[in-house]
């Protein structure tokens, strides 16, 4: 079980994986609509070829993404255009004072130079003019807001209520490296307790803590994971690499997540199963490190203590292992014979039984399980 201490100056947990790490709910990224808006202004896009071009110049700016007819009560005065969008020619009208309006598919530069007159009453937080002026427009129509400062150089995106600061992109390229590095180790450690839980499956010997500390570093390592996608939308090309390394790493880490609840949960491998996923991802950073929260979303009372509660596992994920084999014939092994233990000890007339098996197929599941099988208990060996 994996074992963690709060410390008290600043409430972060560090656990035993030899990480500090702080809850990540409060990243303002998890709003699908918000992270869309910043990969609109990601560097290889054309907005941000003239946004760059803008700070370089050391100019600021006030650029409206919307439809120009829907946002026409908010403007007076300023320039028609309606030519295409450049990098070039937003850089140079953003010399103007005024704000720009930009069409939602970014393919028009509609006004120039134009004086935005948001509702006054609107609540703003912001002590510049034009963030103010901003986080107004965006709150008061559904309109992407970008804010470029001219003294401290910063691109702020605000989007209904949200608002979020663009960090330079060195700043998030070695975020995301270190990031990266955080999740090569996690997923080490998870690669061990699986190979660990896979031994003590072969061997009928699982305890409920051994699920519920996989299931656990499976779920850090996912949530790591989304955040580095995050990062990889805001960094565009400038993460492509990084994306290669996190397909890498984590390729396998939902599926084998799935399965080991399927094979797990008290209450059914069906519906039942799907839930008590969707209940693991909603759960918050505090409660993932509860090992008795864990153990109710697979239908285990607090009472049951994981250390010496035997479970069996159902065969899913072990099965999962074995080249070419249908999910189809997965669930039909499973459900006809019902443990692993069950599937390890029959024999080649039973298996071809299973609807859909067949003799052929049947041996490839007695051959897969027995390299399995000895391939996990050396790895056991090796770990000790």
């Amino acid at each position: 079980m994996a074992q963690e201490r709060k410390t008290e100056a600043d409430g972060r947990i560090e656990l035993a994986l030899g990480f500090t790490r702080t809850p990540s709910e409060g990243d303002p990224r998890r709003d699908p609509k918000l992270l869309e808006a910043i990969a609109r202004v990601a560097p290889g896009t054309e907005l941000r070829q003239g946004i760059d071009d803008i700070i370089r110049s050391r100019e600021g700016a006030l650029i409206v993404i919307g439809e120009p007819s829907e946002l026409s009560f908010l403007f007076s005065g300023g320039i028609r255009l309606d030519q295409p969008f450049t990098p070039q020619l937003l850089y140079e009208l953003a010399k103007m004072d005024g704000a720009i309006i930009v069409n939602s598919s970014l393919t028009k530069l509609a006004y120039a130079n134009v004086q935005l007159m948001p509702d006054p009453t609107i609540a703003s937080a912001e002590t510049g003019t034009r963030h103010r002026t901003a986080e107004r427009v965006a709150k008061q129509t559904k309109a992407l807001v970008i804010s470029i400062s001219q003294q401290r150089e910063t691109v702020t995106i605000f989007l209904g209520l949200r608002r979020y600061q663009l960090d330079q992109i060195a700043a998030v390229l070695a975020k995301t490296n270190q990031a990266v590095a955080t999740l090569d180790t996690y997923r080490q450690r998870l690669e061990q307790v699986l190979t660990r839980l896979t031994a003590l499956e072969f061997q009928n010997a699982v305890v409920l803590d051994d699920v519920l500390v996989v299931l656990q570093r499976a779920e850090m390592t996912t949530r790591i994971a989304e955040w580095i996608e995050r990062d990889c939308l805001e960094l565009g090309i400038e993460g492509r690499l990084i994306r290669l390394q996190l397909a890498e790493l984590v390729v396998d880490v939902p599926s084998e997540r799935e399965a080991v609840v399927r094979d797990y949960d008290a209450n059914g491998d069906g519906a039942e199963a799907t839930m008590a996923l969707e209940g693991l991802r909603a759960l918050p950073y505090q409660e993932l490190l509860e090992f008795e929260r864990i153990g109710e979303l697979l239908g285990f009372p607090r009472t049951v203590n994981p250390m010496d509660h035997a479970v069996s596992p159902r065969g899913y994920r072990v099965l999962s292992h074995i080249p070419r084999l249908p999910h189809s014939v997965i669930r039909g092994v499973v459900g006809d014979l019902g443990t692993l233990d069950a599937v390890v000890r029959a024999s080649q007339r039973e298996l071809e039984a299973v609807d859909g098996v067949g003799a052929v197929r049947a041996r490839e599941i007695r051959e897969g399980l027995r390299r399995l099988q000895e391939h996990n208990l050396v790895d056991r060996y090796l770990q000790l």
